[in-house]
């Protein structure tokens, strides 16, 4: 007698199942825990603003994801190594500071040549970034290549933009309020 092709369907099915199963628990398994909760609170020196910064953009900012930093991340985007001497020039108008502001906020403003657009707003969910997070990543960029000169104190046309629902923000965000150069855009 012999087995009715559905039978051999189920056994091939069962038996295919049962394989892939036992080879996965054999892959090793690594459990991956959210980054670190970074609160920036009290008044920190700019060193201080720098470490945290870098703490940042290796955790919760998520951007070693994409960039690098001399030899280290992923080249999706521009290297960060000696970024802040690139900034002073690559938008003429804007200091250091509100070029890294501006990258943060409004990610597609300037798309760096050779290389396509897909940086999230990062003062939005999912990253969410409040805004001394973001003076403090912006202490970590200016220290790549030059000394930083941010503090928590800094203001930047973007400064409300962080803000959440709670601190008073509208729901949709903010509008940029005007550059602290004097200059209308």
């Amino acid at each position: 007698m012999t087995v009715p092709l559905i039978g051999r369907i189920g056994a091939l099915v069962i038996a295919t199942t049962a394989f892939y199963t036992y080879v996965g628990q054999m892959v090793p398994q690594k459990e991956v825990q959210p980054p670190a909760e970074v609160v920036v609170k009290g008044d920190l020196s700019t060193a201080d603003m720098a470490k945290i910064g870098r703490e940042i953009m290796e955790g919760k900012g998520l951007c070693l994801t994409c960039h690098t930093i001399g030899k280290s991340g992923a080249l999706r985007f521009p290297d960060l190594a000696g970024v802040d001497g690139r900034a002073k020039s690559r938008e003429p108008g804007l200091s250091d500071i509100e070029y890294f502001a501006q990258a943060m906020y409004e990610p597609n403003a300037n798309i760096v040549p050779g290389f396509n657009p897909g940086m999230p707003t990062i003062n939005k969910p999912p990253i969410g970034l409040n805004d001394r997070e973001i003076l403090c990543v912006i202490a970590y960029l200016q220290s790549l290549g030059g000394t930083p000169t941010v503090t928590l104190q800094t203001k930047h046309q973007y400064n409300a933009g962080a803000a959440t629902p709670s601190q008073g923000a509208s729901p949709g965000g903010t509008q940029p309020q005007t550059p602290l150069t004097g200059e209308k855009r």
